[in-house]
């Protein structure tokens, strides 16, 4: 007691209300250390949490030590610590307000988790890649093109996200095919799932299937729909299944959709038919080669 008084009266501050600030921050400092380590044994498919989440802890743990150390020094008591606190934070927040919101939509993207690191994401005209980091007001994706976008988390949290590794890696892709509706649709089906058996890079179970989209006069359209085991692989696996079927295609010797079209003359009408043949031979007549200008 008489040293605590001894050095109150020098520096003005009590052995007692410094020991109490000490331990505050050392017990955040703990707090924030053993919810890092348990995060790291609490780790879901071998993938770490989110920075943020952690970050998001310590910065709470260290408000509340901040806060309790303020009313320790003050005396004012943990209202007015708290009184205090949200009134410098409230100044703050409306200086640094682009910051604060994306910082909030992290939070609340960390809250959620539509995405985690390691997963293949498309943010609907922004970019569409693999997720490297989620931070407090950015989050990190690697394209498909090894390009690295920084971009900040309001923005992503206003867009559609659809995530290709939730709940599972294997997903399903689909290609859009025409042919000619000349080819019936049960032997323009068969030939496209024989073709697809073929294929080396898309997953057999389950089976690829084939759905008829539209008869038009024009040509068949034709749903092509098939199972990948990652979503790194989908440009080789619609690359593979495009190649297979133009293959086929060409190798039973299918003729490419064309369209149809139909002339009609009315019949009231008085029109010389040589000069109706000539004009209709002028306008669907191949546009003629342009003569190679001279050096």
């Amino acid at each position: 007691m008489i040293l605590d008084r001894e050095v109150e009266q020098r520096i003005g501050l009590s052995l007692r209300m410094a020991g109490g600030v000490v331990g505050c921050l050392a017990a955040a400092w703990l707090g924030s250390r053993l919810f890092g380590l348990f995060a790291d044994r609490r780790r879901r498919h071998n993938r770490p949490y989110p920075r943020l989440f952690r970050d998001l802890v310590a910065v709470l743990l260290f408000f509340a030590a901040v806060v309790a150390s303020a009313a320790l020094l003050l005396g004012q008591g943990l209202l007015g610590a708290l009184a205090g606190s949200s009134l410098i934070l409230a100044m703050l927040g409306f200086a640094i307000r682009n910051v604060v919101a994306d910082t909030l939509s992290g939070i609340a993207l960390g809250v959620e988790a539509p995405y985690r690191i390691g997963d293949w994401v498309d943010i609907e005209q922004v970019a569409r890649g693999r997720v490297i980091e989620i931070g407090w007001r950015t989050t990190r994706v690697l394209t498909q093109d090894s390009t690295y976008m920084i971009l900040p988390n309001s923005q992503i949290a206003r867009r559609r996200i659809t995530n290709y590794s939730a709940p599972k890696p294997q997903y399903r892709a689909q290609l859009s095919l025409k042919l000619t509706h000349e080819l019936p649709v049960d032997t323009a089906k068969a030939l496209i799932l024989k073709t697809l058996r073929e294929a080396r890079l898309i997953q057999t179970d389950p089976a690829p299937d084939v759905r008829v989209q539209e008869l038009g006069s024009d040509g068949n359209s034709y749903a092509v729909r098939f199972w990948l085991s990652r979503f790194e692989r989908d440009v080789d696996c619609r690359d593979e299944v495009l190649a297979l079927i133009d293959r086929a295609i060409r190798g039973a010797n299918i003729p490419a959709p064309r369209m149809q079209i139909e002339l009609s003359r009315p019949r009231s009408a008085k029109i010389d038919p040589l000069a109706h043949d000539a004009e209709v031979a002028r306008v669907f007549a191949a546009p003629p080669e342009r003569e190679h200008l001279e050096a």
